[in-house]
Order: structure tokens, then sequence, then C-alpha cells
């Protein structure tokens, strides 16, 4: 006769099932990325992972070396093809929604709690929005879902060999986004504050940790040689966002931004559930203590998005037992409520953040309510206008002519869409470009981007407005509202080595 444990326990056939399932729903939020991910241009933020992947160092100012490497393979395998260089964040999407339904098989669910944790995830706005552009935050957001993961098997199992395998997701977190440090303090704490804290005593659980340390190794080194540049870059984008009111409506956007809105019933559950639960209470903490971390030091909403699948795949796994108590009618109109309100509330999350179409209605509500769309404009067309203004110049002054950029999208467009008009490349003084320094023979001419008329006055000699930088839909951005003036100047009023050091910048 079965034991009561092996009952609960779902069985082979039913675990392949689960499986095959999860890959289906996978398979579908693929092919909807891929279908969509071409219809813009490159976000500003894409333009300097590209930048940085042709530069590739143990570090960057802005951020781990992880996302370059990737970006660099990316663009050797597919060129300058948004389809192609997005593929790998659709697949760390893809990964994270397959892992938080296997989340929700090892917390004991069966296929209806795999099933709604993994659609939960996938109809959720970060999540969703991470598949549609290469971002560091895409990475990092699955090596959230794994580290949850892996303490679930190692919770579950009690073999604490897992602490191996979180140690090297730990490790790939730190090679790709230091806000992961929050995560950990409540890996940590959970440790401490759960039954988990015998594993203090496991070679496992410090073998784990050195893991983490050496995949870091070569970036800490990095940061050691540039004096921690990385850490001075943090501080100036934190008070620059607090300034701003980014960091506002922390706990608003816990359920407006981090969460599908008709799943955060499940996600309360699944906290309420670990906390209840001796065995898996140290997820509780890993859930509670970042949230508290972030929310105390003004952190924005969106950094609490990867904690989320843990939350989901335990309350899905809690749903599913209380449903399932129920009498069959009274199951299936439940289920039936629950998963047509969780897609439409995920068909308009789509709307906001897919760009669905290439014009159109849907297309105007996209790049109304969405900003990041909105920058994915009119890169090309700044390009040209920089070249046409070059041709416009005397022969002379071609002859040495450079093009000096105010921001890192600027740089990067220059840097990857310029060779096709025969630009040179762009001087750039803000981020990792400010390390690379200035050309070895300085321009005698320069076009100026990202400098209002005043601030161009006051860094360089003999300025003209020679062109504007827009995009002929119309649409305003960052480029096109605060960047639009483009101005041909003489050499900077300062020496070159002092010129660099005044308009180093962070952004």
């Amino acid at each position: 006769m079965a034991t009561v444990k092996e009952a609960l326990e779902p069985s082979d056939g039913q675990r392949r099932a689960g499986l095959l399932t999860l890959l289906g729903i996978a398979a579908v939020v693929t092919a909807v990325h891929l279908l969509t991910n071409g219809r813009y241009g490159f976000h500003r933020d894409e333009l300097q992972f590209l930048s940085d992947a042709r530069h590739l160092d143990w570090g960057f100012v802005a951020y781990p070396p992880l996302t370059p490497f990737l970006e660099r393979i990316s663009l050797s395998a597919f060129g300058l093809s948004l389809v192609g260089l997005r593929l790998f964040s659709v697949l760390a999407q893809a990964a994270a929604i397959v892992v938080t339904g296997l989340m929700a098989w090892e917390l004991g669910g069966k296929r209806l709690a795999q099933v709604t944790a993994a659609i939960a995830v996938a109809l959720s706005p970060l999540p969703l929005f991470e598949g549609t552009e290469f971002q560091y935050s895409t990475f990092d957001f699955l090596w959230w879902v794994l580290i949850a993961y892996f303490t679930v098997r190692l919770l579950k199992s009690e073999n604490p060999r897992w602490w191996l395998a979180i140690g090297v997701a730990v490790g790939l977190g730190l090679f790709t986004k230091y806000s992961i440090i929050f995560f950990i303090a409540g890996i940590l704490g959970g440790v401490v504050l759960s039954r988990a804290r015998r594993y203090l005593l496991s070679g496992w659980f410090w073998g784990g940790i050195a893991l983490a340390l050496f995949i870091f190794l070569p970036n800490f080194l990095w940061q050691v040689r540039h004096e921690f540049i990385s850490y001075h870059f943090l501080q100036h984008i934190h008070l620059r966002d607090v300034g701003e009111g980014r960091a506002n409506g922390f706990l608003r956007d816990q359920i407006m931004i981090c969460i599908n809105l008709v799943a955060t019933p499940l996600a309360l559950a699944g906290l309420v559930c670990f906390l209840r639960d001796r065995r898996y209470r140290m997820l509780a903490w890993m859930y509670l203590i970042p949230l508290a971390l972030f929310f105390l030091a003004k952190g924005r909403g969106y950094y609490m998005a990867a904690a989320y699948p843990m939350l989901l795949a335990m309350g899905a796994v809690a749903g599913e037992r209380w449903v399932k108590a129920l009498p069959r009618l009274a199951r299936w109109t439940l289920e039936a409520i629950f998963f047509t309100c969780l897609a439409a509330c995920g068909a308009y999350i789509c709307a906001l953040i897919l760009p669905i179409q290439s014009f159109g209605p849907l297309r105007e509500f996209a790049l109304h309510h969405n900003g990041d769309l909105r920058e994915e404009i009119g890169w090309t067309e700044m390009v040209r206008t920089v070249a046409a203004i070059r041709d416009s110049l005397p022969s002379e002054q071609q002859a040495g002519v450079g093009v000096l950029v105010g921001n890192y999208g600027e740089q990067g467009a220059i840097e990857m869409l310029g060779p096709a008009y025969h630009l040179p490349p762009p001087i750039s003084m803000t981020n990792s470009a400010w390390l690379r320094g200035y050309p070895a023979q300085p321009p005698t001419t320069l076009i100026v981007l990202g400098f209002s008329r005043e601030d161009a006055d006051k860094a360089f000699t003999s300025c003209q407005l020679a062109g504007h930088n827009g995009n002929s839909e119309g649409v305003k951005n960052e480029e096109s509202e605060y960047h639009a003036d483009i101005f041909v100047c003489a050499s900077p009023r300062l020496p070159w080595p002092d010129f660099w050091k005044k308009y180093q910048s962070f952004g």
C-alpha cells in the first residue's frame, strides 16, 4: 500500500506531462517575443551593452561583465539583428517560467499548480518586459528564480550538496547585477532565522560560498584596480533616482509592476504558507529581508520582481489543494473566473509592454504609456543626421572631424550604426567609455550631441548650431526633448586631459 507521502507526490507520468506543459507555455512566450522584438529599434540601454560588448573586460562602470559578454556572442552570431540580439533575453525569461513551474512541482503541486505559477509569471509586467529588451535585469531575474528553486530542492531533500548549485547561481548573479547582494542578505538571514541554520556547520554551505566568490573574483579584482568605480556610479544613480522621484511608490509597484494584479492573492498565500511551514520558512525570509532592505534604502519598486516567482509557486500549490477540496462545479467555476481574469489582465499588460503593432492603435497606445518603447525610436535618424552634418562641412574640416556625445545612448548609436555612414568612433565621457580615453590625435572639429547650447558654449570654442536630433514619427523621448540640438564646435576650452577629467559623467 502506498504511503501518504507517495500519494501526495506527483507520479512520473504526471511529472512528464507537467514538464511538457511548462515547455509549451515557455514556447508560446518565446514565439510571441520573437515575432514582436524586431518591430521598433534599439533601446538606449541596449546600445550601451552593444558598445561594451565590443570592448570586453572583467568589469564595466555600470554593471558586471556577464551581460556584455553574452551580447558579444549574440553580436558575433546575428550581427545587428534586433531579434537575434534579444534572443538570450527571451530564452532567460522562458527558462524562468519553466523553473517557476518546476518549483511548484517540488513543493508538491500537480499540473494545475505548475500551470498557474508559470502563467502568472509569464503574464506579470516586469517578467514580460524582460523578454522585450537585452537588459542585465533579465539575467538577474533568472538567477534569483534559480536560487529559489535550488533552495527548495535543498530544503526538500535535505541534501547539503545543493549549496553548490546555490553558490554557482549566486556567483553568476554577482557577475550580472550588484543588487543581488540584497537577495544574498535574504539567503543568509533565512539560514540564521530558520531551521536551515544547521547548514552553518556544513562544508557544503561554505563550499557554495567559496564557489560564488570564485566566480565573482575577476570582477572584484577589476573593481580594486579601478578604485571601486561602480560603487561611486551606483551612489550617483541612486541619488538621481531618489531626487527624481523614481523610488516613490515602492510598495505600490510590488503589485503594479512586479506581479500580475490578479495573481497577487497567490503571492500573499505563498508568503503565508512559507512562514507557517518550518521546512520552507527560509524562503519567506528570502522575500521579506530584501523587501525591507530595498524599502529602507529607497530602492526602485521593480528591484523585487524576481522574488515573486517563488511566492507564486507556493501560492499556486496552496490554491490547487484548496480548490480540489471544493465540489466539482464550484471548482471549475472558480478556475474559469481566475484564469479569465488573469488572461484579461495579462492582455492589458501585453498591450502596454509588447510592440504588438508596427502601426495602428495598439502601437499608439503602447508608445503613449511605455517610456521604454519610446526610447527605441529615432537612433538611426540621429546617426543619419550626424552624417549629413559631417558631409556639409568643408573638406578640410571633414578630414579632422570627431563626434563627441553626451550620453551612452548616443555613444552606442554612433559606434554601432555609424560605420554604415563612415562616421568615426564616438568620443564619450560617460561610464566605461570615459575609461577608454580620447583619441591620441584629438580632432580639430567636433560634432557635439547631448549638450545644451549653454553647456556647449562653456565646454567648447566656436560652437554653431548645425542640426536637430529628432524623429520623423514625432515621438517624444529623451533625445528629441532634451538633446535635440546638434552643434559643430572647435576644440574644448580646456586642454584635453583637463577636459576629460572635468567632464567625466555617470548615466
